[in-house]
């Protein structure tokens, strides 16, 4: 299933998608360099894709985690994610 929605131009758009509750990819096709770098800044998602497809992170190359409603928070195969599997302990000692 694909949802579809016009969007006025590149502004409306960017709000369209992040005034979503989800944000696990996005993509944005462009020649503009500009408009890539406000979506870098400014697109709200795990996973950004330029002028490709937004299925397919390559493992062990691209992390995968999302914002929102979408996703971990935590990068699926990213180094931060070990940490979920660990337990912290905090130790405190008087040494005399």
């Amino acid at each position: 299933m694909l949802a579809v929605i016009k969007a006025r131009g590149f502004d409306h758009a960017l709000q369209i998608a992040n005034d979503t509750e989800f944000g696990l990819t996005g993509a944005v096709y462009t020649n503009s360099r500009d408009k890539i770098e406000r979506a870098i800044r400014e697109f709200h998602v795990g996973n950004l894709y330029i002028n490709r497809k937004c299925t397919g992170a390559m493992v062990g190359a691209h992390p995968f985690g999302g914002f929102n409603m979408s996703g971990t928070d935590s990068k699926s195969g990213g180094p931060d994610y070990l940490y979920l599997f660990t337990q912290a302990k905090a130790i405190g000692e008087k040494i005399v």
